[in-house]
C-alpha cells in the first residue's frame, strides 16, 4: 500500500472554466476517503490524472512519495473500477479475475487461494466458471470489483463502481467494501456522488464542486460543521433548509429576521460565534429538516414557532417528510410519525412547526463560508 498526494492539481479542457482548479488532497496508506460531489465536480477527472490516464495541465500527484509526472499508467501499480464493468467477453468469471495476477507471475496456488476469498466475500463464488454474458448487470459489476481488488495494489481507484446495482445489493456492498478495505489493508479513493456511500463508508470525505475542494473531514465533521453553505446544503438528505435572513439586535434579544419569519436566538450562542462583533449586513440562516419540530396548532404565536400550510408530504415507513410553505418559501421537516396512527395532514392544511434556536447555522450571504453552527450535545428531533 501507498500514501496518495495531490497537489494543486489544474487540468483544463478547451476555452472552458478548468475541470480542476488547484484541488489538492491526500489519502494516507490504509485509508478510505471518499471524493464527493455533483456531476461536473471533477471527480472522474481526478481518478483518471491519478491513474496516468490523462496529464494534469500543472501540479503534481505522488504515489508513495514518488511523482507520478511521466510514469506510464502500468507502472503506476493503481487498479481501477469504473462505474461500468469492463470485462474480457471470452473469458470466465476465475479467468478475468486471474488475469492482473498471472500478468504479475504469481503461482496457480496464490491466485486460487486470492480469489477464492474475494469472490466469497463478493457473493460471486458460484459464478467463477460463468462467463460474462451469462451474468446479469450487478453480477458483471462485483467481478469486476473483484479483478481490482485480488491485485495487491498501491491505490484503488472506484468510480462509482455499485452506482448501477439494486438498491438492496448497494446496502449489501457498502457493508462489503469496508470489511474488504480492512481485510485487504487497503488504501482506497473512492468517486461518488452518493453521500450515504460517503457517510456510511468513508473514513474521510472530500467534497468538491467545480474542481476545488469545499471541504475535508469525517462523516461527522462534514455533516455536523459544513464549512460553507454549499457543503450544508449537499451533505444531508432531506437536504438543509436554508433562510436568507438579517441579524438583528434589540437591547439583549437577539433575532434572525426574514419577511414573515423572525427567530430568537440564545445569546449565549451569539457571543460564542463572535456574531455581535459582526457588521450589520446578509446572513444565511441553514436548519436541518430533522431539527424542526411539528407543533401543536395552539402554540403558534410563541417565541419561535412558526406556521405554515402542508405543500407536499412522503411517507419513508416509520418517518414522513413534510414539505411546508412558509412565508413564499418551502421548508422541509423530517418527522417520525404518531405512534397511535393518526392521519396524516391534507394537502393545504395548516401546520405549525418550532425551530431550535440550539440546533442552528449561519452562513456568510456573500462568501457563502459558515458563521456559526450548532452547539455540541444532544439534539431535538421531530
Amino acid at each position: 500500500m501507498a500514501t496518495l498526494q495531490i497537489e494543486h492539481l489544474v487540468r483544463r479542457f478547451g476555452q472552458a472554466a478548468p475541470a480542476l482548479d488547484g484541488l489538492s488532497l491526500s489519502v494516507a496508506e490504509q485509508e478510505f476517503v471518499f471524493l464527493l460531489g455533483p456531476s461536473g465536480a471533477g471527480k472522474t477527472t481526478t481518478l483518471r490524472l491519478t491513474a496516468g490516464l490523462d496529464q494534469p495541465d500543472s501540479g503534481r500527484i505522488l504515489l508513495g512519495g514518488r511523482d507520478m509526472a511521466g510514469i506510464a499508467p502500468r507502472d503506476r501499480n493503481v487498479a481501477m473500477v469504473y462505474d461500468k464493468n469492463s470485462l474480457y467477453p471470452h473469458l470466465n468469471v476465475f479467468e478475468n479475475m486471474a488475469y492482473p495476477l498471472r500478468l504479475r507471475r504469481m503461482t496457480d496456488s496464490d491466485i486460487r487461494s486470492r480469489i477464492g476469498r474475494t469472490a466469497e466475500i463478493l457473493g460471486i463464488g458460484h459464478l467463477l466458471d460463468r462467463r460474462p454474458g451469462q451474468l446479469s448487470g450487478g453480477q458483471q459489476q462485483r467481478v469486476a470489483i473483484g479483478r481490482a481488488l485480488v491485485r495487491d495494489a498501491s491505490i484503488y481507484l472506484m468510480d462509482e463502481p455499485i452506482s448501477h446495482l439494486d438498491a438492496k445489493l448497494r446496502a449489501h456492498m457498502r457493508v462489503e467494501f469496508k470489511k474488504l478495505q480492512r481485510e485487504f489493508a487497503a488504501t482506497i479513493l473512492y468517486v461518488s456522488h452518493d453521500q450515504l456511500e460517503a457517510m456510511t463508508m468513508g473514513d474521510r470525505i472530500v467534497v468538491i464542486d467545480k474542481g476545488r475542494v469545499q471541504q475535508v473531514g469525517t462523516p461527522r465533521q462534514i455533516f455536523d460543521t459544513p464549512a460553507n453553505r454549499f457543503v450544508a446544503e449537499f451533505v444531508g438528505e432531506p437536504a438543509m433548509n436554508t433562510l436568507d435572513c438579517a441579524l438583528v439586535q434589540d437591547g439583549g434579544d437577539w433575532r434572525a429576521e426574514a419577511p414573515g419569519v423572525s427567530l430568537h436566538l440564545n445569546a449565549g450562542w451569539v457571543t460564542r460565534h463572535g456574531l455581535q462583533n459582526r457588521r450589520a449586513g446578509g446572513v444565511v440562516l441553514g436548519m436541518r429538516p430533522q431539527h424542526l419540530t411539528l407543533a401543536a396548532p395552539g402554540d403558534a404565536g410563541q417565541p419561535n414557532v412558526e406556521t405554515g400550510r402542508v405543500y407536499a408530504v412522503e411517507t419513508l415507513g416509520s418517518e414522513t417528510v413534510y414539505d411546508v410553505e412558509s412565508g413564499g418559501r418551502i421548508l422541509r421537516i423530517w418527522s417520525r410519525r404518531a405512534p397511535d396512527g393518526r392521519a396524516l395532514p391534507a394537502i393545504g392544511a395548516p401546520i405549525s412547526f418550532r425551530v431550535d434556536p440550539g440546533a442552528l447555522h449561519l452562513f456568510d450571504s456573500g462568501t457563502g463560508q459558515a458563521l456559526a453552527h450548532p452547539d455540541p450535545g444532544p439534539r431535538r428531533a421531530a
